[in-house]
């Protein structure tokens, strides 16, 4: 009887929270808005993190998603659009959605850049029929630690990953288990 109680209370939770979240996942940004916020972040995190800085004068393309909305009980699921920057100019667009279970509850909201180094990395992208992240290229997910050991000749990896802007109450933010699929223009 227990047990059923307090998985009666998960799904009403779940439920709860699902809603809450929902209508954000559910509108697609249009395509100006997401220009928009994308170059915004790109601009926020480089003149706020002087690693992002070093790293996006070497980067071949960079692959931004301004806004991630994560929100679980047990189960959980994170999802945002975002585009593919080669130069200035705008390579095309792409989800981002990892699935999770666990211990996890809350809901929040953040947003990651990731800077492809390699030619490897960029082909990878744009031959995938959706790239998950852990598999294929080498990401690396920089945090004050990692960025601390960052130089010119140190950086030798395929990728470099920054989450930026946490908002909400939710234990911990991975990119691990995300799947990056391009698709067409919202």
């Amino acid at each position: 009887m227990k047990l059923r109680n307090i998985l009666l209370a998960t799904c009403i939770l779940s439920a709860s929270v699902g809603a809450v979240a929902m209508p954000q996942i559910a509108h697609a940004a249009s395509v100006a808005d997401l220009n928009q916020d994308s170059e915004k972040a790109i601009r926020m995190l480089i003149s706020t993190n002087p690693a992002a800085a070093a790293i996006a004068k070497n980067a071949r393309a960079i692959l931004v998603f301004p806004n991630i909305v994560k929100a679980g009980l047990i189960f959980g699921g994170a999802y945002g659009e975002g585009e593919l920057k080669v130069g200035q100019a705008v390579d095309g667009y792409y989800n981002s959605f990892t699935g999770s279970w666990g211990l996890q509850a809350g809901a929040q909201s953040y947003g990651y850049v990731v800077f492809l180094m390699t030619e490897k990395a960029v082909s990878y992208i744009h031959e995938s029929h959706g790239w998950e992240i852990g598999v294929g290229p080498t990401v690396v997910l920089v945090n004050e630690g990692v960025a601390k050991n960052l130089s010119s000749t140190t950086m030798q990896d395929d990728a470099y990953a920054f989450i930026f802007d946490q908002q909400g109450l939710m234990a911990g933010v991975s990119i691990e288990g995300t799947k990056i699929s391009r698709i067409k223009t919202p």
